[in-house]
């Protein structure tokens, strides 16, 4: 991949505006499920988040992973290196594994209360569509910034293979997060390979156990291999409620998603946290339901 520093931008801005494009004309010409708010008030809102985590993270880190992985090349640094990798292996190597290291970040996200809460801003979202994919709080962002410059100086990634792997998660986040849907025959082989809308629809679910599975953006393998898979909601495609259970606001401004992180408690959904159950929970069996760690069980008693 033939490219240098100064057109970096351009190819990211390229990408980024051509699979929004393609997507957003998609839902329009055939939306899946109707929306509770009419795009364009939920486009100011959403974006305007994209854009201020934009701005925060090209003060906070101008260079970007991608600087990091020149500053790794000039001093040698990272596994790839030491082990003096063909080129080849490096880049599929090191697209592979950033994109493990984004599959656990995720779960990480979701097992830590704290780190739930910041999250949840993502899932917030009433509705699901291309612009929910890029909506993420400015602290998960420089969290996640700082977790993939520690990565790939770890691998010593080539500088090529961090910037195909962004550019291949962020237009795969706008797909999956479509309001589009497949055929079957269409969806079924692909999600063997990438998450597609309706497998990534599933983690969006208000239910607890839904929304802590499909944790994978670009590359699905991780979740099958990994048991946190399921092919689709209790209620159906159609059927299922989106969002966080107990945060149901539907004015989310800019102030209000900022805000959100400190003022909403998780609503039980980290599945990492063991709350205590009353002895008739204990007595009845329902304790076991409402762990958040137990495997899922896609029954009513696990709504929130």
């Amino acid at each position: 991949m033939k490219w240098s520093p100064e057109s970096e931008p351009l190819i990211r801005l390229a990408v980024f505006f051509g699979v929004f494009l393609v997507i957003t004309l998609w839902e329009i010409a055939a939306p899946f499920r109707e929306l509770s708010l009419r795009k364009p008030r939920r486009w100011l809102r959403n974006l305007s988040l994209v854009a201020l985590d934009t701005v925060l993270v090209r003060l906070a880190l101008p260079a970007g992973a991608v600087g990091m992985a020149w500053l790794a090349a000039d001093h040698g640094w990272g596994v790839f290196a030491l082990l003096n990798a063909p080129y080849w292996v490096a880049v599929v190597g090191s697209v592979v594994l950033l994109d493990l290291t984004v599959y656990l970040q995720h779960v990480m996200f979701h097992a830590v209360p704290a780190l739930w809460h910041v999250h949840m801003v993502h899932h917030a979202d009433l509705d699901f569509d291309v612009t929910t994919g890029t909506r993420f709080h400015p602290i998960e962002i420089l969290m996640s910034m700082g977790i993939k410059l520690a990565v790939v100086a770890l691998l010593g990634a080539p500088a090529s293979a961090v910037l195909i792997f962004e550019l291949l998660l962020n237009a795969t986040a706008m797909f999956n997060h479509g309001n589009v849907h497949l055929p079957e025959w269409i969806d079924g082989p692909l999600r063997w390979v990438i998450v597609t809308p309706d497998m990534h629809r599933v983690h969006h679910s208000a239910k607890r156990t839904e929304c802590n599975s499909n944790f994978g953006f670009n590359l699905s393998w991780w979740d099958r291999l990994l048991g946190t898979y399921i092919p689709e909601p209790a209620a159906g495609q159609m059927g299922m409620t989106l969002g966080v259970g107990h945060v149901r606001e539907p004015r989310q401004t800019l102030p209000w998603m900022l805000a959100l992180p400190f003022r909403a408690g998780s609503g039980g959904y980290p599945f990492g946290r063991r709350r205590r159950h009353s002895p008739k929970e204990l007595a009845n069996g329902s304790a076991e339901e409402s762990d958040p760690r137990h495997r899922p069980t896609h029954d009513a008693a696990d709504n929130l």
